[in-house]
């Protein structure tokens, strides 16, 4: 089998000084789904932040794509995001610049300065999330649906091999949800990234077939369920 691409020991997950989540053991590999499920302040979106490195590993052993999280510091952050893709569930897009400008920003943030290269990136990535043509489009002139795409278009700029997405159909109506998780699931299968993935609408589960991790009073059990199909 292949090496994990996150890898948590005993990890103890901390807000400021308050315990969120204790004994995290947990083992993602490439290609997996997951998904994290529990009531809202369980402490998903605490988890998926250690992931990224919003949250500082005080406790425990973490790696996520060979990047040790107990040692990384602020210099060093920059270069794990670039492999990771992250999906918000506000999308978090700048209002003030078009899809193009959005996604030259990240580029650019991640080390990128050929602008052809730049343009062919985000004119590829545009193509995988169904939004040719619309990069001169500003957001507030987008569907959710739209922006959410475009959201993960960003995700999808430096070829990541793992997608970290906090409830990324939170805000959706049920057939944009359809096609927003379609779009996740089919990048996840052609390209074999990880996904993780918290959500609290469970027919996804039903649906997507992945593994799924339960959070409750503080600690994260996995649920064993019988093997199922997508639809």
């Amino acid at each position: 089998m292949s090496e994990a691409i996150i890898s948590f020991e005993n990890v103890q997950i901390y807000q400021g000084d308050s315990l969120v989540l204790k004994n995290i053991n947990l083992k993602v590999f490439p290609g997996e789904f997951v998904y994290l499920i529990g009531k809202t302040g369980s402490g998903k979106s605490s988890l998926l932040k250690t992931i990224y490195g919003d949250i500082p590993l005080k406790e425990g052993e973490a790696r996520v794509d060979s990047f040790d999280l107990k040692s990384i510091n602020w210099k060093n952050l920059p270069f794990l995001r670039r492999n990771l893709g992250i999906v918000f569930q506000d999308f978090q897009l700048l209002g003030d610049r078009n899809v193009e400008e959005n996604l030259k920003f990240v580029l650019k943030a991640t080390g990128w300065k050929d602008k052809n290269k730049m343009k062919e990136k985000i004119n590829e990535v545009l193509k995988q999330v169904g939004l040719e043509g619309k990069e001169y489009k500003m957001p507030n002139e987008m569907s959710g649906g739209e922006q959410q795409r475009v959201d993960i278009a960003r995700a999808l700029l430096n070829t990541p091999s793992l997608i970290v997405a906090d409830e990324p159909t939170g805000n959706l109506d049920p057939e944009t949800t359809k096609s927003i998780m379609n779009l996740i699931w089919d990048i996840a299968k052609k390209l074999n990234t990880a996904v993780v993935m918290a959500t609290h609408d469970y027919s996804l589960i039903q649906k997507y077939p992945g593994r799924v991790w339960h959070i409750e009073n503080q600690m994260l059990t996995e649920m064993i369920k019988k093997d199922d199909t997508k639809e």
